[in-house]
């Protein structure tokens, strides 16, 4: 029995490349759960943002006229499971998948709007085809690795404090206002409210676990907090920050109320979903022109938020190399295509690689056996959706402050003396988090690499794909005006 074990065990480290990376099959465990953990609340947010709100014919997700939040929750936990592990076994990298939060936000309100949920999620479908065949074709592969190595720091750098504002955002402790500053402390100034104790307890408790380098911080710290969670609720009773029909609550929780589980067991069929998306309708609903755009606007998106999070995840993980090329990079972007059109052809909004997945990397994940351990997490939650709901923000969010700052930590790279690429690499970091948008922060860093390269007649030293990167962001920046300017809206 016990060679039997052994021999598994090293079918395993094989397969994976365990061992070569550093890592270690327990590591690689824990790293899939603090990822799952760090990623689980997207199986309750999706439902929310895209299953609670009526097409331009009144319907709603599933062709019924009610929401069905359930059945998108579990759709939603499916085609992330599934991919997950995909990517696990084929990219061999800690990268776990869901459906892109922004992304999800602009197919609800900026392409449902215009047309049935079934021609936007087909719209979805056919950008997931294009950036496939992109891959194919090795142009999506080629950009990758044209990069100069100081812009890739420099997008890692940028997701760091991206992420780090999520967390700080989503825990409220950061908070958007109304008047004034764009953000700020608390509510009112103030930190006097149970969950964002809470929260600052998780967070100086997985610092000081990180910082004495105890395995399975990141982990711990989640479940420790959640825990927390559950025993401050229940003697507060404070409840949630937002209820339907009535007055927001700024000192409860955000997303979802940490509770005991009245029920564990759950069960919606994600795969009636799979029959709902039209790849076509959506070029009889509005102009050609207007569906090229919305469809465009979907690829560049995608295609650069996933570029920035493999470039950041995996130099996090130590698997980018010193020429900023990762090994397998084909395979793991044919995945994230794949997810882009799975997303939409299960009508969960177009599945991207996460973020999120850091907090996985900084447990110690440096193959693909954690995203299979998180994607097999979320298969799970579909029959146990009750138990995820019960991680709150304010629990899940002090491991991405955390793993901010280990992204951080390669700033140290970037030459701050080399105006040429110390400008963009700036513009790249602070954008992101300021603007909310990854993508955002590539582009304005991409154009300004150009341009400075340009003026200063260095033109020749630019990659070929550098200016038709540029050349897209640029176009994709002046959308509005060129919507404007053709009467599009």
């Amino acid at each position: 029995m016990k060679d039997s074990k052994t021999s598994q065990i090293s079918g395993l480290d094989r397969f994976f490349h365990i061992s070569d990376r550093g890592s270690s099959v327990g590591r690689e465990v824990r790293g899939g759960l603090a990822t799952f953990f760090t990623m689980a609340y997207i199986v309750v947010l999706n439902p929310l943002i895209i299953a609670t709100v009526p097409d331009v014919e009144g319907q709603f997700i599933g062709d019924g006229s009610v929401p069905n939040v359930p059945l998108v929750a579990a759709g939603t936990a499916f085609v992330a499971g599934v991919l997950s592990i995909l990517m696990g076994v084929v990219g061999k990298v800690p990268f776990a998948m869901a459906a892109g939060l922004g992304l999800n936000a602009f197919v609800t309100f900026g392409i449902a709007s215009q047309m049935s949920w079934e021609s936007a999620m087909g719209l979805v479908f056919l950008e997931g085809v294009i950036i496939g065949l992109l891959v194919l074709t090795g142009f999506r592969t080629a950009v990758f690795n044209a990069i100069p190595p100081q812009l890739k720091t420099a997008i890692s750098v940028g997701i760091g404090l991206f992420i780090a504002l999520i967390g700080f955002v989503d825990s409220g402790f950061v908070r958007r206002v109304a008047a004034g500053p764009p953000l700020e402390l608390g509510i009112a100034g103030s930190l006097a409210s149970w969950p964002i104790f809470v929260f600052v307890v998780g967070l100086l408790l997985m610092v000081v676990l990180v910082a004495r380098k105890t395995k399975g911080a990141i982990l711990i710290g989640i479940i420790a907090t959640t825990v927390l969670a559950i025993i401050v609720q229940a003697v507060t009773k404070v409840g949630a920050a937002t209820v339907p029909g009535q007055d927001p609550n700024p000192a409860g929780w955000q997303l979802v109320v940490p509770e005991m589980p009245k029920e564990i067991f759950g069960f919606h069929n994600p795969l009636v979903l799979f029959a709902e998306f039209d790849p076509i309708g959506a070029f009889g609903s509005v102009s050609v022109i207007v569906a090229l755009l919305l469809v465009f606007t979907l690829l560049i998106t995608d295609f650069f938020d996933t570029m920035g999070t493999i470039v950041g995840v995996g130099g996090q993980a130590g698997l980018v190399k010193e020429d900023g090329t990762l090994p397998r990079t084909r395979e793991i972007l044919l995945v994230d295509s794949i997810g882009a059109a799975a997303g939409g052809a299960a009508s969960v909004s177009s599945n991207t690689t996460y973020i999120e997945s850091a907090a996985g990397v900084g447990e110690g994940a440096r193959t693909g056996l954690a995203s299979v351990v998180t994607g097999v997490l979320f298969l799970l939650a579909i029959f146990f959706s009750p138990l995820v709901a019960v991680v709150p923000y304010e629990a899940a969010a002090p491991a991405l402050v955390v793993v901010g700052f280990l992204m951080m930590t390669s700033i140290r790279e970037i030459d701050f003396t080399d105006y040429e690429i110390a400008i963009p690499a700036f513009l790249t970091i602070v954008l992101m988090p300021f603007t909310y948008s990854i993508a955002t922060g590539i582009g304005a860093g991409f154009v300004t690499f150009v341009l400075i390269k340009l003026i200063k007649g260095k033109a020749r030293e630019l990659h070929a794909l550098m200016w038709i990167v540029a050349a897209l962001f640029a176009v994709y920046f002046a959308l509005g005006p060129i919507k404007v300017l053709f009467g599009l809206g």
